[in-house]
């Protein structure tokens, strides 16, 4: 059975917003630009993050890609004329219509299959002296993922959610990046970090992950809603043991891969 699309929700995704939004910061300090006049946020989403690319470079036009209807719609309401807009598209369809100086696709490339692909094809649409500037998540291998890629692969589950259960096999190693910015002719800055989230309320991994990598599974379930009572409740399960509360609140530790290649000053 092949699997679908993963169907968004913006509500969901946006229950741990604060903690979504470090990596993203983080990402935009390292951007060595400036000034900017065009601005593009690859997998925008809700595009809350997204707004505040506007007055981080006040003279660019930002423009927010996404292939989700539903989170385009949330963000539409965010829109300032002649400087933030907001597309549907896929991101192997996408292309700009000029020249750009700041590309950003923050939690969104793991997502693309063979998406090493598209990084040459990113970094040809730089500006001089512009960046291509990007995370991925790194931590297919905690338990968070270990517990899903597991119940949908058993007996139990194989048949309806077997298809992609490895999402992991669609990350690559940080060299592999590293390698694919220097092939794009970029200037690469790359590095990992190990962030250790502490979540409050009651199963709070599995309200993260159901913003996240249980979106697949929700979608493929989405017309069954005793069937995905039945997985929500053994995923939970075995996430309440995998990280059990403790007296501040539930760690979550969460590895990502950062990533930012510059264009030469003349091309």
């Amino acid at each position: 059975m092949a699997e679908r699309a993963p169907g968004w929700d913006p509500e969901q995704y946006l229950r741990y917003a604060d903690e979504r939004a470090r990596p993203f910061a983080d990402l935009l300090a390292r951007i060595p630009v400036s000034a900017a006049e065009a601005v593009l946020d690859l997998g925008c989403g809700p595009g809350s993050l997204t707004r505040g690319l506007v007055d981080l470079w006040p003279d660019a036009v930002v423009t927010g890609v996404d292939n989700s209807a539903d989170m385009i719609a949330a963000a539409a309401a965010l829109e300032v004329d002649g400087r933030l807009k907001f597309v549907e598209s896929d991101l192997r369809e996408f292309a700009p219509d000029r020249p750009v100086d700041v590309v950003i696709a923050n939690a969104v490339l793991h997502w693309v299959p063979d998406h090493l692909d598209l990084i040459g094809k990113i970094g040809g649409w730089l500006s001089p002296g512009g960046v291509f500037a990007f995370q991925v998540p790194d931590n297919f291998d905690f338990p968070s993922h270990v517990v899903i890629r597991e119940l949908r692969t058993s007996p139990k589950w194989h048949e309806r959610l077997g298809a992609g259960a490895d999402r992991g096999a669609s990350v690559e190693g940080a060299g592999a990046y590293q390698d694919a910015l220097l092939a794009a002719g970029l200037v690469p800055d790359v590095w990992t970090t190990t962030y250790l989230h502490l979540l409050n309320g009651d199963d709070p991994v599995l309200e993260w992950v159901k913003g996240t990598a249980l979106r697949p599974v929700l979608t493929a379930l989405a017309d069954d809603p005793d069937a995905t009572a039945d997985f929500l409740a053994e995923c939970g399960r075995q996430l309440r043991s995998a990280y059990p509360q403790g007296r501040y609140g539930t760690v979550f530790p969460f590895r990502r891969i950062f990533a930012v290649g510059r264009a030469g000053a003349s091309r």
